[in-house]
C-alpha cells in the first residue's frame, strides 16, 4: 500500500466516522415540549348548595273549583311572596326544607287571601343547575274561608353568582271541602325566583 492510499484511507474514515457521529448527535436531539394551559371547566364538586337562602317571587296561576261531577274555571290569579329554607348538598343530592308566603289576588274579585306552604325539597346537583321537586302542605286563607291542602311541584334554580340565584318553578296545590262544604279547589301555579344564599 502506497503512502497516497494509506493518506486517502485515513482521511475517508476520518469523514466516515464523523458522518456517523453527527447523524447520531442529531437523532438524539429532542426538540423540549412547551405545555399548553388547560381551561379547568367547572366541575359538580366545585358547587355547594349548602346553606340558608331567602329571597322573593312573583307567579300567575288559575284555579279551577268542582263539585261531585262538575268542574269550573274558577279565574285567573297573581301571586306575590316571600321564601326561605335550608339546603344540604350531599354530593349529588340535594335536600331540604322551604316556608314560603304568598299574597294572592283574583283578577275577578277585590281582595286578597293569603297562602302559607310549608315543603319538603328534593334536588339533583349539576354544579350551578339544580332542578328539584317539592312535596308540602298549603294553607289558604281570606275573609270567608280556610283550608288546608296537599302542594307538589318542579322547579330549577341557577347559581348567577356564590350568593344569588334564580329559578323557575311550576306548583299544584288541592284543597278539598272548603270550610266543610264539598266543593274542592285546585291551583295551578308558576312562579320566578331569586333568592339570597348565605
Amino acid at each position: 500500500m502506497t503512502y497516497g492510499d494509506m493518506k486517502f484511507k485515513t482521511a475517508f474514515y476520518a469523514a466516515l466516522a464523523s458522518l456517523i457521529a453527527g447523524a447520531s448527535f442529531a437523532g438524539g436531539y429532542v426538540a423540549p415540549v412547551v405545555e399548553q394551559p388547560v381551561a379547568v371547566a367547572q366541575t359538580r364538586a366545585d358547587v355547594d348548595w349548602t346553606g340558608f337562602y331567602a329571597g322573593l317571587q312573583y307567579g300567575q296561576g288559575s284555579l279551577d273549583a268542582s263539585v261531585p261531577g262538575v268542574t269550573v274555571d274558577a279565574g285567573d290569579f297573581d301571586a306575590l311572596g316571600l321564601h326561605a329554607g335550608y339546603l344540604h348538598d350531599f354530593g349529588q343530592f340535594v335536600l331540604g326544607g322551604e316556608l314560603d308566603y304568598n299574597n294572592v289576588e283574583h283578577d275577578d274579585f277585590d281582595g286578597s287571601a293569603d297562602l302559607w306552604r310549608l315543603r319538603a325539597r328534593a334536588g339533583y346537583d349539576m354544579g350551578k343547575f339544580q332542578p328539584y321537586v317539592t312535596l308540602g302542605a298549603a294553607r289558604l286563607s281570606d275573609e270567608d274561608a280556610k283550608e288546608t291542602g296537599l302542594t307538589y311541584g318542579i322547579g330549577a334554580d341557577f347559581l348567577l353568582t356564590d350568593s344569588f340565584s334564580a329559578g323557575l318553578e311550576y306548583s299544584h296545590a288541592d284543597f278539598s271541602d272548603i270550610d266543610g262544604t264539598n266543593i274542592d279547589l285546585d291551583a295551578d301555579m308558576v312562579q320566578i325566583r331569586a333568592s339570597y344564599r348565605f
